[in-house]
C-alpha cells in the first residue's frame, strides 16, 4: 500500500492509530482565549478533532500521506502569494490519489470503509501525521518532515482495515531555533507552538471575512494571500527541503506572480472566472479585492 502510494505522488506515507488527542486541553484553551478569531467551525469540529475515531464511527487507523509542494524561488516583491496556491486548486491534486488509495485499501480487504480528507472536516491532520511517523510540530505549529521540510500537504485516509501503525515521531528536532518565532512580522507567535490566528497574515488575508480595521491591513506586509515567512526562514527547509517535481503542481506565473494593479481593476466576475480552479478562490473575489487594496494604500 505504501509503494503504490508513491506511485501515486505521495512523497510519504505513514500509519497513525486514532486514540484521543493529547493536545484537548490546548485546544479549549486556545479556543477559549479567542485566538481562533472568527474561524468558528474549528469550536464546532472541536469534539471530533479530540476524538477523531469518532469522525469515522468504526475507524481504526488513519493512512496519512505527505505531498510536497516547496517551490525554490525568491519572491521579495509585493504582492505575494503563499507558495501552496501557486498551482491547480490541490484538494483537486490530491482527493483523486487518495481515493485510489483507499481502493488499494479496501482491495485486499474487502467491506473495510474509508473516508478521505485533504485539508478540510474535523481532522487533527499534524497530530495523525506525527502519530505516523511523519514529522514533529514545529514551533511554528506546522508539520515538519525531516526530509521533506514543512512545505507539504496532508492527506489522510481514515479506515476499519487492519493495518499494522508506525512508530510515532517522538524528537522535536526545532531545539532552542527561534527563527520562526523571531521572523514574523505581526508576531502572531506568542510563545513555540503558538499561534494567534487573529495576527496571522494567512487568517486575515483568507479566513477573515469583511472589511479590515486600519490596523489589520498594516499587517500584510506586502502578501495578498496567505504568508510563508515562517517556513522560508527554517532551517529544515532552507537546508534539506527540495522542489516539488509534481507536474500537477507546476506554478502559474499569474499565480505565484499576481498583478496588484490587475487584481485592483478586475471585477469580481473576472476574478471569479481567473480564480475558480485555485486555493485562492477561498478568499472569495471581494477578499482578493480588500487584500489588493490594502496593499495599495501601502505602496
Amino acid at each position: 500500500m505504501k509503494r503504490r502510494a508513491a506511485a501515486l505522488g505521495f512523497s510519504a506515507t505513514g500509519i497513525a492509530t486514532l486514540e484521543p488527542s493529547r493536545y484537548q486541553t490546548e485546544l479549549d484553551r486556545w479556543l477559549a482565549a479567542g485566538r481562533a478569531g472568527t474561524m468558528s467551525y474549528v469550536a464546532r469540529q472541536a469534539p471530533q478533532r479530540k476524538e477523531p475515531a469518532t469522525i469515522l464511527p468504526g475507524a481504526t487507523v488513519a493512512v496519512v500521506t505527505l505531498t510536497n509542494y516547496h517551490h525554490r524561488d525568491d519572491r521579495d516583491t509585493a504582492p505575494r502569494v503563499a507558495q501552496y496556491a501557486w498551482s491547480k486548486d490541490y484538494h483537486a491534486v490530491l482527493k483523486p490519489r487518495l481515493a485510489e488509495l483507499a481502493r488499494e485499501i479496501t482491495t485486499p480487504v474487502p467491506g473495510a470503509s474509508t473516508r478521505c480528507y485533504v485539508d478540510a472536516g474535523p481532522v487533527p491532520e499534524r497530530e495523525l501525521a506525527q502519530r505516523a511517523g511523519l514529522g514533529w510540530i514545529g514551533n511554528n505549529t506546522l508539520l515538519i518532515n525531516p526530509r521533506l521540510g514543512s512545505f507539504t500537504f496532508i492527506g489522510v485516509v481514515l479506515t476499519d482495515a487492519a493495518l499494522a501503525p508506525d512508530l510515532p515521531f517522538e524528537a522535536d528536532r526545532c531545539g532552542s531555533c527561534r527563527r520562526c518565532v523571531d521572523a514574523c512580522p505581526t508576531d502572531a507567535f506568542p510563545a513555540p507552538h503558538e499561534l494567534d490566528a487573529r495576527r496571522c497574515i494567512a487568517y486575515l488575508t483568507i479566513e477573515h471575512r469583511g472589511a479590515f480595521t486600519p490596523g489589520d491591513g498594516a499587517l500584510l506586509d506586502g502578501w495578498v494571500f496567505g504568508c510563508d515567512v515562517c517556513q522560508d526562514v527554517c532551517p529544515w527547509n532552507v537546508r534539506f527541503a527540495k522542489a516539488t517535481t509534481d507536474p500537477e503542481l507546476a506554478p502559474r506565473p499569474e499565480l505565484a506572480h499576481p498583478s496588484l494593479a490587475d487584481l485592483l481593476g478586475a471585477d469580481s466576475a473576472d476574478l471569479r472566472a481567473r480564480f475558480r480552479d485555485t486555493a485562492l478562490e477561498r478568499a472569495g473575489p471581494e477578499g482578493l479585492k480588500r487584500n489588493a487594496r490594502a496593499l495599495g494604500e501601502q505602496v
